[in-house]
């Protein structure tokens, strides 16, 4: 079929979809769950437990889970590949059936519930579950069998006389490692579904602080038909995980969202260990960013001003999307700082239960304490000038105020440094310094993921 983007509901007063979320909230907040590792199509729990609490009410505890331990990362990838051979010998438009009828399942039956578990156990707003966990992840599974059946069709155009040139396009010869991060419940599902789809086994150890969401995922998975071994979730520790995987012969790819500094540290050991394997490996990844907003002179200041708070403070700035530093032509500074103090005035913070709250928790209190630290050290900065926020509290939930910085050096620490947080920093520029603040942007940060030029004058 061919694939149109999921329409995004919107959740306002009165309306259908608002009372059905709020009822999927109340309903998962009620009792707490036991959340199990999946392997080999069996639940295994275990003694050794962790807590999953809602960030932004970080003493109400929505669910214990079971973490696993080296025995539990070697079963999984035996279950894996006990399941690899009738998995990649199933046509793929049977795989393809399997991830078309998840699809259906989170946009009809699945969808409040699916989005409510995002909302808890990552706290987010019910707008950024929406587009996360409904509407993106619909559209991952159904555009990838688009793409998938497109792949297949790539055939070489001539075949020489009494031959006939084709190809085969084969799973990895192994298994898949899937390693998700806690921001986007589409991301956690996209990554071992796409790998699965084409065929793979997987092995899938999401973020701790995704284990809500994702334990839900995987009954989806399983109630759209995916056989057992297909994908394995285990909840583990990291470094135990990962000398279990990589020290593995059969360990034939990984599919990774998160930090730099992990995901450089995972490709050094596949080097160090591409001798133990029985091919070579494919790694996949998508790291960090310290993405920028240039704002030209010529810029309408509204639209910039948008394009900041919204871009910055979205999801508490958990995104490696967000603008995390903004570059502002020195004759609109006045308007736009007006406009953005306005603006980010008007958000509400507290509980994503509260459909009026713009601004929720941020993920866990590692992440609290890093981001109060940065803050507490530009109030003691010189050459740095807080104009919004700057406070934080987390005795109920994890909660930062959006924070705007306006420095002097165009170098300063948070400039510089992927903070994942509600903190935004403001260089002001000399309008005809324009070209020069380009090289600025440039050689400030080795980061290279997002940035956005804000001008009307298209030949700036």
């Amino acid at each position: 079929p061919t694939p149109v983007n999921e329409p995004i509901l919107n959740y306002g007063p009165g309306s259908k979809e608002r009372v059905l979320l709020k009822e999927a909230l109340a309903e998962a907040r009620s009792h707490q769950q036991d959340i199990p590792m999946y392997i080999g199509g069996k639940q295994i729990h275990t003694t050794k437990k962790g807590k999953v609490v809602p960030p932004h009410d970080h003493q109400h505890v929505l669910a214990q889970y079971s973490i696993g331990d080296k025995t539990h990362i070697q079963q999984a990838i035996d279950a894996a590949l006990a399941a690899k051979e009738d998995w990649e010998n199933l046509s793929w438009e049977h795989r393809a059936a399997i991830f078309l009828k998840a699809a259906d399942l989170i946009a009809g039956k699945y969808r409040y519930k699916l989005n409510a578990a995002t909302m808890l156990g990552q706290s987010k707003n019910a707008y950024q579950a929406e587009i996360d966990a409904a509407c993106e992840l619909i559209d991952f599974l159904r555009f990838n069998v688009s793409y998938m059946s497109d792949i297949y069709k790539q055939q070489p155009p001539v075949s020489p006389r009494g031959s006939w040139n084709r190809v085969e396009q084969r799973p990895l010869e192994g298994f898949v490692f899937a390693l998700t991060p806690f921001n986007f419940t589409a991301i956690a599902a996209n990554l071992p579904a796409s790998a699965a789809m084409m065929g793979n086994v997987v092995v899938w150890k999401p973020a701790d602080t995704q284990v809500y969401a994702a334990n839900l995922l995987m009954e989806i998975f399983r109630e759209a038909g995916l056989p057992d071994g297909v994908i394995n979730l285990v909840y583990a520790d990291g470094p135990e995980t990962g000398e279990v995987i990589f020290n593995h012969p059969d360990f034939a790819g990984i599919h990774f969202t998160g930090s730099t500094k992990v995901f450089q540290e995972i490709w050094k050991t596949i080097g160090t260990n591409i001798h133990k394997y029985k091919s070579y490996p494919r790694i996949v990844g998508e790291t960090g960013g310290k993405d920028f907003i240039l704002v030209h002179p010529s810029a309408q200041t509204d639209i910039a001003c948008t394009a900041i708070v919204r871009g910055a403070f979205e999801y508490q700035g958990q995104k490696c999307s967000a603008a995390s530093r903004v570059y502002i032509a020195e004759s609109l500074w006045p308007e736009i700082k007006k406009q953005m103090l306005r603006d980010i005035a008007s958000f509400k913070m507290g509980g994503t239960e509260d459909f009026s709250n713009f601004i929720n928790a941020v993920i866990d209190e590692r992440s609290f304490d890093k981001l109060a630290k940065y803050i507490d050290q530009s109030k003691s900065d010189k050459g740095v000038e807080i104009i919004a926020g700057g406070n934080y509290d987390k005795s109920k939930g994890y909660f930062i105020e959006p924070t705007v910085l306006v420095v002097d050096d165009p170098k300063y620490t948070t400039m510089c440094e992927e903070l994942f947080g509600p903190v935004l920093t403001v260089y002001v520029y000399v309008d005809k310094d324009f070209d020069s603040i380009l090289e600025v942007i440039d050689t400030t940060s080795p980061y290279a993921l997002t940035g956005a030029l804000i001008a009307q004058d298209r030949y700036a």
